[in-house]
């Protein structure tokens, strides 16, 4: 994870990388607002859902503007750039890549044409049958073009396209004709000129909720981003439910019956622990499942300590149901974030400390309990064990607040594949020997799902089982670069299809070199979505 979003525990070694949210999505309508401004501040609580790009549109009721590039929500917008963006309803997104690469040309919110006028939108999740849905697109809209034909790569541009409609069809009837056909993970939210959208899938995969202003309406991932802009919490947006708030209020439709499977990592290390998900808030969750970790493996032991941030809650429950004192054994600097400055070979070897450094008073000599959410492929914790005894320590035990991942994820979170998630090919004691420990305890199946307080059958727990509660396609329609891939028939045709296609076949327009304008009627319509040559 880069640095700012407050969870180091995946990203302590250059070059490691942790689990990976796909993107947060925020929606807003509020006549009077600066929707702009609400938008960036939503997404700055969304910004540990993806920092790879950020983007926001807005519209006046008559026309939509949009800015969005490469960086961190800090890094894409300034006040010049926010003021520019003017009009009553927004969508913003931040975007971590999951399906199509990690490129200004994948960006969102992403931009199409529609019977009336033009589309933005904002997608979180991953769907599982882009290969069918390309299909389509090429079907139903011969002459390919839009955001697909100027390369961009992902299975949002492929629904953006298929919300373009035909002239006897609004956009609403339009999404209620395409969403049953989705399959995966997906919290979309879109607009036109005049409405603000928000749908979710029929499983709920991905958190989704909406909140009130006293001048408006607010949709988004996280209720923390309601409580940025000052909404109040109304409800989630219920799974399989379409979402529409213009002038005349919010109305609601369903497009698909409730199959409700809940993405359990979001209580484990995803969501923010300041998130409440179906009603449970996550950080009392997180302090549950560390009880219950106590309770299934105990170990004599003087201090119990957090691998910072995302092992705090955990390792605060850990020290209340064992009665072992809590305490900050490694010091974190909050500073250390995306960097292009590659650590020399000296440095990589002591790289851990780069971002947390042991406490040796308070380490040496104790026997220590280490408390983390997960295990991905081990290294961060082989590293970290390496670096506690180093300060001191006596023993080593090392304690996970959920089960061993063993799978991969296919709705929207990033993992390594399976061959590399050292859980996979090892058992517990092989991976207790692999990473140095002294023991090491992971939170069993039951207890995970019991500090949810949700339903076993409500959750998705794949990453930990292998039990897909939506079904997949064969491996070959599977893949973060799928539509990337050479001599894949999708591509191959999106290719010949495609050509130099200006910003006024989306039925916008923009400029291509940052914020300068172009003639006055263009600018006017579209601002530029930043410096589509610069990649970070």
């Amino acid at each position: 994870m880069a640095g700012g979003d407050g969870r180091l525990s995946h990203d302590l070694l250059p070059g490691e990388k942790g689990p990976q949210d796909a993107c947060g999505v925020f929606g807003v309508w509020a006549p009077g607002e600066e929707v702009a401004k609400l938008s960036y501040f939503g997404l700055y609580a969304l910004q540990h859902r993806g920092q790879e790009s950020a983007g926001i549109a807005t519209s006046d009721g008559s026309k939509i503007l949009i800015y969005k590039d490469m960086g961190l929500v800090s890094q894409v917008f300034n006040e010049n750039a926010l003021n520019s963006l003017t009009g009553h309803i927004a969508v913003g997104h931040t975007r971590y890549s999951t399906t199509g690469a990690s490129s200004w040309q994948n960006a969102q919110p992403t931009l199409g044409r529609t019977s009336g006028g033009t589309v933005a939108l904002g997608h979180n999740g991953n769907l599982t049958n882009t290969a069918e849905l390309m299909q389509l697109v090429h079907d139903r809209y011969p002459q390919l073009d839009g955001e697909l034909s100027r390369g961009n790569t992902t299975d949002t541009a492929v629904v953006t396209a298929l919300l373009t409609g035909d002239l006897d069809h609004t956009l609403e009837a339009t999404a209620l004709e395409v969403l049953p056909r989705l399959r995966g993970a997906f919290c979309l939210v879109f607009m036109d000129e005049h409405t603000l959208y928000a749908a979710r899938d029929p499983q709920g995969v991905r958190p989704l909720v909406l909140g009130r202003l006293e001048r408006g309406w607010v949709v988004a991932s996280e209720t923390a981003a309601l409580d940025i802009v000052g909404a109040s919490f109304v409800r989630e947006v219920e799974p399989g439910e379409l979402i529409a708030i213009d002038e005349n209020g919010l109305r609601t439709q369903r497009f698909a019956a409730e199959k409700r499977a809940g993405c359990v990592f979001e209580y484990v290390y995803l969501a923010r622990p300041d998130t409440t998900i179906a009603g449970r808030g996550v950080y009392e969750a997180r302090v549950e499942m560390g009880r219950q970790l106590a309770r299934e493996h105990e170990v004599e032991a003087d201090l119990v300590i957090p691998t910072p941030e995302s092992g705090t809650p955990a390792a605060i429950g850990y020290a209340q149901a064992s009665g072992i004192p809590f305490g900050q054994g490694l010091v974190k600097n909050s500073y250390v974030g995306r960097t292009f400055i590659q650590p020399s070979q000296t440095i990589r070897q002591r790289g851990i400390k780069l971002k947390l450094n042991p406490l040796k008073e308070v380490i040496k000599g104790k026997r220590l309990v280490v408390v983390d959410d997960s295990i991905v492929r081990g290294n961060t914790q082989r590293a970290l064990v390496s670096m506690l005894r180093e300060a001191g320590a006596a023993e080593v035990h090392v304690r996970i607040s959920s089960p061993p991942i063993t799978w991969p994820c296919f709705y929207g979170i990033d993992f390594a594949s399976r061959a590399e998630l050292i859980a996979t090919g090892l058992g517990v004691d092989e991976v207790r020997q692999s990473i140095g420990a002294d023991s090491l305890g992971y939170l069993s199946e039951d207890g995970m799902i019991a500090a949810t307080d949700q339903p076993r059958e409500r959750l998705c727990t794949a990453c930990f089982t292998g039990v897909y509660p939506i079904e997949l396609p064969d491996a070959h329609h599977l893949g973060k670069n799928l539509l990337e891939r050479p001599g894949d028939d999708a591509v191959e045709t999106a290719a010949e299809r495609a050509a130099t296609v200006t910003a006024t076949d989306t039925g916008a327009d923009a400029t291509s070199d940052g914020c300068e304008p172009g003639p006055d009627s263009e600018y006017e319509r579209l601002i530029a979505y930043g410096d589509p040559g610069r990649q970070e």
